[in-house]
């Protein structure tokens, strides 16, 4: 992670704390941007390679679920408490983010209120 010390600044001042929802959506993907993991939350996650796939097939699918895991590492890291204790089992950087837009998104009851 080439500047995490000022990228994990940006998260610190804009923790998900559920009203700040689009401020703090805004800020992950300017993190996301930086650190090159855009793909792990806009694409589904690649077929595990089987016993007959190859070096390249195998390397892929490794360099993804590392993104995946620096990505859900940002995002658990960016939230509350409550919210780390809620996402904390979900499989994908992916799901989190679907997830959260679900609960806070401004389509979503919360953001309604």
């Amino acid at each position: 992670m080439t500047n995490f010390n000022s990228l994990s600044k940006i998260l610190d001042d804009n923790r998900l704390t559920r009203p700040n929802y689009v401020n703090w959506k805004r800020n992950i993907t300017i993190v996301f941007t930086a650190e090159k993991l855009n793909h792990v939350v806009t694409t589904d996650p690649p077929v595990l390679p089987g016993a007959d796939a190859t070096d390249e097939q195998c390397e892929a699918a490794r360099k993804w679920q590392e993104a995946d895991a620096v990505a859900k590492c940002y995002i658990l890291a960016s939230m509350t408490n409550v919210l780390q204790k809620q996402h904390e089992g979900v499989p994908t950087a992916k799901d989190m983010m679907i997830n959260l837009k679900e609960m806070f998104g401004e389509h979503s009851r919360s953001a309604r209120y």
